[in-house]
Parts: structure tokens; sequence; C-alpha cells
């Protein structure tokens, strides 16, 4: 289980000495998925001076990091972007700051600062939430059986993706495998019980983090 991103995209702006970065975050699962977006922010922001960007990603207990200055002086953009998103233990994350710049060098110092303050004003506007591996499992249950059902779920913080009404009712639901266990256990506590489940497929799955 890791921290990441709520969101599926956000952006800030800050200018230093009337250079402009522009950060924007994104919510990835694979390098693929990241080098997909870093193409497009690049042809979207084709004018700018540099696109510097930084991503950490954890699936299958596999970690990828990785951070391009872009031809900004070396360790100076990417390299801290990546420090904040450790500093702040986020996974499955992607960072680029785009610099228009403004005509006035910064200096090493200078730059380091400012591409750290875009990458901080960008995650001071997300939402923080927990990510572990999970599953799409396929439920059915009994008419009578529903409403219990929608209020084990709703207690235990599980996402119900959809529902189809038929001869019975059979819900698509997101869960840990400690949730599964829970949930098909078929015990008095639940107040219902499960007629059939499915595992549809295995995938991460993002919860809100209890306070």
């Amino acid at each position: 289980m890791f921290k990441t991103i709520k969101e599926e995209s956000m952006q800030a702006e800050i200018v230093e000495k009337k250079s402009k970065f522009i950060a924007n975050i994104f919510y990835v699962q694979t390098s693929e998925q990241a080098e997909e977006i870093i193409n497009r922010i690049n042809k979207k922001y084709y004018d700018a001076r540099h696109n510097c960007y930084a991503y950490s990603i954890q699936n299958a207990n596999k970690s990828i990091k990785r951070f391009s200055d872009d031809g900004e002086p070396s360790g100076t953009a990417g390299a801290p972007i990546l420090n904040i998103i450790e500093k702040n233990n986020i996974s499955n994350i992607l960072v680029i700051v785009t610099r228009y710049f403004g005509g006035i060098l910064l200096g090493t110092g200078g730059l380091v600062r400012a591409y750290s303050e875009a990458t901080i004003k960008a995650l001071d506007k997300v939402t923080y939430v927990k990510e572990e591996c999970g599953m799409e499992l396929s439920v059915t249950v009994n008419y009578s059986d529903f409403e219990n059902l929608k209020y084990f779920c709703k207690k235990n913080n599980i996402y119900i993706i959809n529902t189809h009404y038929e001869n019975f009712v059979e819900c698509t639901i997101e869960v840990n495998n400690e949730e599964k266990d829970k949930l098909i256990a078929n015990n008095d506590k639940n107040n219902f019980k499960i007629l059939n489940y499915k595992v549809i497929k295995e995938k991460n799955i993002r919860k809100n983090i209890e306070n």
C-alpha cells in the first residue's frame, strides 16, 4: 500500500524573475503512460524553453523512478522535482514543469527553488489517497439482500462500479484481498448471502485516507 493522488491531473503556476513555471501533475500507473503524457505536454508547450519532469511508479512490488532536466543545468530541475515527490512519499505520479524563459538567468540555486516551488504549489491542490493491489469482483445477491450489501460496501469504503438488475442483482465492485475475504464470508454478521462471485480482473485500487 502506498500514497498517491486522487485527481487524474492538476496544474499550478509561478513566476520567478519573469520566467513562468507551469507545473502539471498526472496520476499514472505505468512508465509507458507517463512517457505518452510527456510527449503530449511537449507538443502542447512546444514553444517553451524547457519541459522538465519526474515520475515515480509503484506496481507489483516494482518501483520505477525517472527524471529529466530537459536542457537545464544538470540537477537543477528533474532531480528537485523527484526530491519533492519522494519527500512526500507519493507514488504513481508524474510531474512536468514547463518553463517559459523570461530573459533573466536564475542560477543553479534559483532554478532548484523555482522548480521545487512550482511542484509544491501543484501538490498543495491535490487530494491524497491510498493505493493498493486489488481486483474488480462480480458479486450476485438476491434482491432482498441488496440493501444490506450496499450498506456493507459503504461502511467498509468499498466502491460499487456498476449494478445490473435481472433475476438477481449483480454488482461489480473494487476490493482488496482482505475485503474480498470479508465480503464472501457469508456469515450472519454481514446480513446478506453471496450467491455467486468471480474475479473480473486484478487492478490497483485507490481509497480515501482515513483521518
